[in-house]
């Protein structure tokens, strides 16, 4: 639609020449089922007499202007997107009366009907640009004003927007008027409103500077007994003491409600005072530590946005990174220093720091300030790069200019900004003042520049025929990555180091060398062999490492230790590559390391050389398998199974994969069956099981466990285990639609109609994947969260030949597709429906001649079926070496 996409030219030139001072908007969601009134009364001034503007709005219609008591007709003054403001005055005010659509696509205001009491909810998403689907609204994050909304509602709901909710007025039969008092100054997209019958559980905590702050809990009726309400809040409270006492500044707002709401998009929003979340965290089943863990790092990412995002917020959305990776590191450090999960860097890097080297190895891979040309650039940017990487990012800047200098830093970045809005150039300008170091450098190498470095050491010694360089360069190479692998096993004397050079290496394509502050650490065998040997880090030191070499005189003269962590601790951004030795001792002792961190960057090493054609995936893969028994750090033992399942399903040779698939299947079953009673491991390993099976042997234990006839000590065979047996039963053909039925009316909720869906188009039938493909992609109208589901059963088939009519098809769907839908639901379809399980050259083929084929293609779409293309080329450089 023309002036949807807002330029960032178009965006400074109105806030140059306007200045927003208050919103009076009133909305009333009881008129219809898809659409409601909407008014938008907005006070500003302009710098220009005689100038124009305009106001965004994206509904269903704009139904009166009224400019400085003038009216304007709206058949001439209103696009489908914007209204024309012309002849502006000093100060003005504007008065335009809409009507608003329902949304079921988790943008805007989205209206969902649950099906267990037929009761409404409503919610709004507004970032990035979605507060004008609900009300008329300058929609840019630099013209900040005051909020006051007035909402009528059904009398009995809660409602819920940034401010503390005040007593409802009648407004006729069963309806009721909220006004809720003005905002602080905010940015229009963290801005909310939360209406319907929402259960609340209500707590307060006191502010270091002794404000009574009030906290609310609210989630759907049916959820209310799954609300884990004590266990949240603790959370919360820790947060709110870590972050005043970190940035020497208490809460800024009056309130913190969560609301945890259906068919969300995204893991949460950090709307002021009103945080939304996606209701997949309130835990209806026994869940692993690793969602627990990721939720409580969820509440405090959303908090930490408060203060660096809220308060504080960013000029345009080229800076949408800081505000994210900010929120990353802040609530990294929070759970690390404040909560009970004291190895949460164990999980950013297993997790997050995958997640980035992933996205920055892709061809749309882009620097951390990303050009941000227009709104349609924002929405694909919501990726590892503005995440994770800018947050691993971060974490390379606090080892850079210290803890210490950060954190003043930052504390005196708050007190100049507070209300305000700003770029890189102001936080950074606080770090050179409180570090000394030179920040427009550090800024040019890591910020502007694409790419992810690769670290290693060459190593000489003077023990004969050990020279550690020359294992380094093996490593690059297959055979040397074999290796490595055939030569695990007890750790032999290698001498002396005689010399010793950090070796930093990039590629040809993104050349850049950065600076990087790193520790590298030092690892000896203890204990008796093959009973007690454990790793023991005997030295640790940190380095500036700058340039291709760097000297490390700091290992010359000592005896060269069993093994040599680059990266240890795991300060920088970068893939790292273990020597040959190292290597070879780290694969021959998979339970050496006592703590998580280092043994999450052996295997994430070992796993990049994978991607990287560098280890065979069958070596990866029984790599893995050896290490997975015993692992007690939930996310790295979810993680490790993703990468087996990418490992063998993708990366393996297609001549070998039957024969691993079949080992791996097994392996996970032995597992399933043997881990202990009740334990994460057994819940990730009977799930994992369930994704696996395909033999008459697996199929029956999975069958068994569902019927009760088999149990497991310790298993909870609650309804989401029920969903995951009985999907995995279909996937191989020995349930149907009849026995999906039975039990989608036993859960007879929204997610047992989600996962209803799921197992619908798993069915191994060309019938099934057809019907499945019409729902989502040839007819529009299912929910964001169904058609989510719809794609992942899609997509699981032990026979990929059933995706095969797709390729054609997809690349066919692809522009009626982009056009025609929101950019939700679009992108949840490019990106889900791509039949990346048939991995050969066919498929590449066909997405590089889509890409030829439409050079005019929108960036967005270009850019996610670009990276649909990369991940084919990957796994066929992989499959040749495994080959």
């Amino acid at each position: 639609m023309p002036g949807e996409n807002l330029t960032r030219e178009e965006a400074r030139e109105r806030a140059d020449l306007l200045t927003v001072s208050t919103y009076d908007v009133a909305v009333d969601v009881t008129r219809s089922e898809t659409t409601f009134p909407t008014t938008s009364r907005i006070r500003f001034t302009s710098a220009r007499e005689g100038a124009q503007t305009f106001v965004d709005f994206l509904g269903e219609s704009v139904d009166a202007i009224t400019l400085n008591g003038v009216a304007l007709d709206p058949s001439t003054h209103y696009d489908g997107a914007r209204v024309r403001l012309p002849g502006l005055a000093r100060d003005n005010e504007v008065v335009i009366e809409a009507t608003g659509r329902f949304m079921n696509s988790g943008e805007g205001l989205h209206r969902f009907v649950d099906p267990v009491d037929d009761e409404v909810y409503l919610y709004t998403q507004f970032e990035v640009a979605d507060s004008r689907r609900m009300f008329p609204v300058f929609e840019q994050p630099d013209l900040k004003a005051r909020f006051a909304f007035t909402v009528t509602a059904p009398a009995g709901w809660q409602v819920i927007s940034c401010q503390p909710t005040p007593e409802p007025e009648p407004a006729g039969d069963g309806v009721a008027t909220w006004r809720f008092a003005p905002t602080p100054v905010l940015s229009s997209y963290v801005t909310a409103l939360v209406a319907g019958p929402y259960e609340a559980v209500r707590d307060e905590l006191t502010t270091r500077d002794g404000r009574v702050v009030p906290l609310g809990l609210f989630c759907r009726a049916s959820l209310r007994k799954h609300l884990d309400a004590d266990e949240l809040f603790a959370i919360t409270k820790a947060g709110f003491t870590f972050y005043e006492g970190e940035f020497d500044l208490s809460y800024p707002f009056e309130k913190y409600d969560q609301i945890f709401t259906p068919e969300y998009n995204m893991g949460a929003m950090e709307n002021v005072g009103a945080v939304t979340y996606n209701e997949m965290y309130v835990f209806r089943a026994k869940e692993t530590q690793s969602r627990i863990e990721r939720r409580a790092l969820t509440v405090l990412h959303e908090l930490a946005h408060m203060w660096f995002g809220n308060l504080v917020t960013m000029r345009w959305w080229d800076d949408l990174w800081l505000n994210e990776s900010f929120a990353e590191w802040a609530s990294t450090t929070a759970q690390s220093e404040a909560t009970r999960w004291r190895s949460a860097w164990t999980t950013f890097a297993t997790a997050e720091k995958s997640w980035a080297y992933r996205q920055d190895q892709l061809s749309s891979t882009h620097p951390i300030l990303a050009p941000i040309r227009n709104l349609e650039d924002v929405a694909v940017n919501f990726d590892g790069i503005t995440y994770a990487k800018g947050a691993s990012v971060l974490k390379q800047l606090v080892a850079y200019v210290g803890r210490d200098a950060f954190r003043e830093g930052l504390r005196a970045y708050f007190r100049e900004h507070a209300w305000g809005n700003t770029t890189i150039g102001d936080l950074l300008a606080q770090l050179e003042k409180s570090s000394g170091r030179d920040m427009a450098a550090w800024s040019a190498a890591w910020l502007e520049t694409a790419g992810v470095n690769t670290l290693s050491v060459e190593l000489a010694t003077d023990a004969e025929g050990a020279e550690g360089a020359e294992g380094a360069e093996g490593a690059e190479g297959a055979e040397g990555a074999e290796g490595t692998v055939a030569a695990a096993g007890p750790f032999a004397d290698q001498g002396t180091i005689t010399d010793a050079v950090l070796v930093q290496t990039a590629t040809a394509q993104l050349p850049t060398l950065r600076p990087h502050r790193l520790a590298i650490g030092c690892y000896d065998i203890e204990g008796e062999p093959g009973v007690s040997e454990r790793f023991v880090r005997t030295d640790r030191f940190e380095v500036d490492a700058d340039g291709p070499r760097t000297p490390l005189p700091q290992l010359v003269g000592r005896r060269r230790p069993a093994l040599l962590l680059v990266n240890d601790d795991d300060l920088t951004y970068a893939k790292i590559r273990l020597d040959l030795p190292s290597l070879a001792v780290a694969t021959g002792l998979p339970h050496g390391f006592a703590d998580s961190l280092p043994r999450a960057l052996v295997l994430g090493a070992a796993w990049d050389m994978t991607r990287d054609a560098q280890l065979r995936a069958r070596d990866f893969v029984r790599l893995v398998l050896t290490s997975l028994d015993g692992e007690t750090d939930s996310t790295l033992l979810r993680v490790l199974l993703s990468q087996v399942d990418s490992a063998t399903r993708l990366y393996s040779a297609p001549a070998r994969r039957a024969q691993l698939v079949d080992d791996v299947a097994q392996r996970l079953m032995h597992l399933a069956l043997a881990a202990e009673p009740g334990s994460d491991a057994q819940l990730q390993f009977v799930t994992a099981t369930a994704r696996w099976a395909h033999t008459p042997e697996q199929l029956d234990l999975v069958a068994g466990l569902l019927d009760g006839s088999r149990e497991l000590p310790g298993l909870a065979v609650d309804t989401e285990m029920r969903w995951t047996l009985l999907t995995s039963l279909v996937a191989a053909g020995r349930a149907d639609a009849d026995a999906i039925e039975t039990e989608r009316t036993r859960d007879a909720t929204a997610t047992g109609r989600e996962r209803a869906a799921r197992a619908l188009a798993a069915r191994p039938t060309a019938q099934a994947k057809a019907d499945a493909w019409a729902s989502a992609v040839e007819r529009s109208g299912l929910a964001n969260q169904t058609v989510d589901a719809t794609w992942q059963g899609f997509g699981l088939v032990h026979d990929t030949e059933l995706l095969r009519p797709y390729v054609a098809r997809y690349h066919d769907a692809l522009t009626d597709v982009w056009s025609t839908r929101t950019h939700a639901i679009a992108e949840s379809i490019v990106e889900g429906f791509y039949p990346m399980a048939l991995a050969d050259e066919p498929l590449l083929t066909a997405s590089q001649s889509w890409l030829d084929a439409h050079p005019d293609a929108p960036d967005g779409l270009r850019r996610l079926v670009a990276e649909n293309r990369d991940g084919v080329a990957r796994a066929l450089r992989a499959q040749a070496i495994d080959g």
